[in-house]
């Protein structure tokens, strides 16, 4: 199976030329990001084709514009989510992550929501990866695993920072609500988060290091367990965020990493993980 790895437009600056410029000459297989903006999505799409990379795309339920705060009521996610669908499919994508429903959305509702997301992306035929994140439906480990539980053809996109961050913890008393998820992902945010916070400082500063293992099980159970059912391949992004997300030092508001630099290191270091494993299976 082919590890995919996909490059993140989060933070990048300038315009898509020089993005995917960049991101094409660094040896990514494509790139993720948010649909362009009308006026330029004939000019994107060109591009795309130009530079040969696979395609990954973002929607966002719920929230329209940056409208705060999200809407609370299912029909509105249904809505949005229905809406942008329908402009993403003519991108061809090979995948589409979705930031899906609300934690705060009755139980109820929420089954709603994926019910319908279930059948539109039979429809479209296009992989959706429901991304396990902060404030969503899948803003934990047992959230989620009870959405799967009762809705089996649900897809998720992993980012598993999000659950660090939520529980204050490694997840040490999560392991089968863990297992229980992990059939269902279709691609992976490799993003290092901890106790603290959804994303470490820097993944490399041996500090961090036991946060760093333990994303790295976590997703090469993943590839293991998405391997087994036969697929080509997995999309892996090294989503590390800009300043916001990212540390900076107090008053000077300087990152305390470059961004492009971090996503690079984690992905030839991924990379080289998987690498190993696939030669310890063979030997």
């Amino acid at each position: 199976m082919e590890l995919k790895i996909m490059k993140s437009v989060w933070g990048m600056t300038g315009n898509w030329e020089s993005r995917l410029m960049q991101i094409a000459e660094a040896g990514y297989a494509g790139i993720e990001t948010p649909m362009p903006l009308p006026e330029e999505e004939t000019y994107f799409r060109e591009l795309i084709d130009h530079y040969n990379l696979d395609l990954i795309l973002h929607v966002n339920t719920g929230r329209q514009d940056n409208e705060k705060p999200y809407p609370n009521k299912v029909e509105d996610h249904i809505t949005t989510f229905e809406q942008q669908l329908e402009r993403a499919e003519t991108f061809k994508p090979i995948a589409i992550n979705s930031q899906s429903a609300k934690d705060s959305m009755p139980y109820e509702d929420q089954l709603l929501f994926f019910e319908r997301a279930i059948q539109l992306e039979k429809q479209v035929k296009v992989p959706i990866g429901h991304e396990t994140h902060r404030g969503r439906s899948t803003f934990t480990p047992w959230s989620t695993a009870r959405l799967v539980k009762d809705l089996p053809d649900l897809h998720l996109t992993a980012d598993f920072s999000h659950w660090c961050n939520v529980c204050e913890s490694m997840l040490e008393d999560q392991k089968e609500n863990i297992e229980i998820v992990i059939p269902h992902v279709i691609h992976i945010h490799g993003r290092v988060g901890f106790e603290q916070g959804p994303q470490v400082p820097d993944f490399r500063a041996p500090e961090y290091e036991y946060t760093l293992k333990q994303h790295e099980e976590w997703w090469l159970e993943i590839c293991k367990h998405f391997e087994s059912k036969g697929n080509p391949y997995l999309t892996f992004t090294p989503e590390f965020g800009p300043p916001g997300y990212m540390h900076t030092q107090p008053y000077t508001k300087q990152p305390v990493v470059d961004l492009w630099d971090i996503c690079l290191a984690m992905r030839d270091r991924f990379q080289e993980r998987y690498n190993k494993r696939l030669l310890s299976n063979i030997t």
